[in-house]
């Protein structure tokens, strides 16, 4: 695992990442295989994460796709929990304490804090990046930035 805070040759942990993740997802433009290898990577190199995947877009419902962890809740109403909230606003959702957000779903008792990055390609919400930590108050803003530019890595990899 990478130290997110650490500074190194003037690069931050996300930066290296996010080369990395530029390297891994080169050549491919598949969404279900780089939608898995984005998961994957995630749950192996950022700490203190109990679940990584997709909720995707479906009719304005969000519905589960590729991830690593526990089982997962299959399908989110938009506006519904962390996720829905994510979908609905178009905006990142950073929450330190999931038994403090209302309506949040409980998919794993675990998890106490959680990322969730809208996914929007040309102006279209193809769902959003959910993280999972039985951390709480584990995202800070340095997580925000740094993982909503791997999201947009992903994106630019990608063909949704």
């Amino acid at each position: 695992m990478i130290d997110l805070n650490a500074a190194g040759a003037g690069h931050s942990g996300y930066d290296l990442l996010a080369a990395q993740l530029q390297a891994l997802l080169a050549g491919e433009r598949d969404f279900i295989a780089n939608a898995a290898q984005f998961c994957a990577f995630l749950y192996s190199q950022v700490d203190d994460l109990n679940w990584a995947g997709f909720y995707l877009n479906r009719n304005e419902e969000l519905v589960l796709g590729p991830f690593q962890g526990q089982v997962a809740c299959v399908r989110i109403a938009f506006g519904r929990g962390v996720c829905g909230a994510a979908a609905a606003t178009r905006q990142t959702q950073r929450v330190e304490d999931v038994h403090a957000f209302p309506g949040h779903i409980a998919c794993d008792s675990a998890s106490n804090s959680e990322l969730v990055v809208p996914l929007v390609k040309d102006g279209v919400l193809i769902g959003v990046l959910d993280l999972d930590s039985p951390k709480l108050a584990r995202f800070g803003e340095h997580d925000q930035v740094g993982l909503e530019r791997l999201a947009q890595i992903f994106l630019a990899s990608t063909d949704c």
